[in-house]
């Protein structure tokens, strides 16, 4: 009878075990980073609407991306961005654009009113790239700066900032992509603000 209890207790035991989720931590990461030294604009009536960023398929994820061979692409297994990079990046777009005192407002959807401009963003490219010593992140977006009365294209810009890694670890990665991003808003601004003129 003891036996057959021990027994029993132990199949319970390890059949727990066996089916016990796998405790893999995934660290969280996010892009929060924006230039502190804008110069301040004289401001003027128009308002400039901020649309969230269209994204190349292999970076519309939370994975986090890199490459260790040309023409390749992989992701973290243990480390990704807490949101996609569109959702972190277009509310930093906005407060940049908001700190250059430029535009009486600039707006960001769901408000789809009236405005006097509209930013559209297309996110090309942010990875960590192994292929070159030391490593760095590769950051790059075209932008299109449209006026909402004719819906023409006033300007179109590539910008593209790649920064140097630290070390070769995401933890790393990270801090050169928050790097990459403030400078990219800098030049976004100049660019925003001199075609809006």
């Amino acid at each position: 009878m003891r036996r057959r209890a021990l027994i029993t207790c132990l199949v319970f035991v390890s059949g727990c075990t066996l089916f016990a989720p796998v405790n893999v931590d995934t660290k969280k990461h996010v892009l929060d980073i924006i230039p502190l030294d804008l110069t301040s604009e004289i401001t003027h009536s128009a308002t400039l609407l901020v649309l969230v960023p269209e994204t190349m398929p292999a970076y519309a994820t939370t994975q986090m991306a890199y490459s260790t061979q040309a023409y390749q692409i992989a992701y973290f297994t243990k480390n990704e961005w807490a949101e996609t990079p569109a959702q972190m990046i277009q509310p930093l777009v906005v407060k940049t654009l908001r700190n250059t005192h430029y535009f009486s407002e600039v707006l960001s959807p769901p408000y789809f009113g009236r405005h006097t401009f509209a930013l559209r963003i297309e996110i090309l490219e942010l990875k960590q790239d192994f292929t070159s010593e030391p490593a760095t992140v590769q950051l790059a977006v075209r932008c299109y700066l449209s006026r909402e009365a004719t819906n023409e294209v006033v300007a179109t810009k590539e910008l593209s900032v790649r920064k140097l890694m630290a070390d070769r670890n995401p933890d790393a990665g990270v801090v050169a992509a928050n790097d990459a991003v403030a400078q990219l808003l800098r030049e976004l601004a100049t660019f925003v603000v001199e075609k809006a003129d």
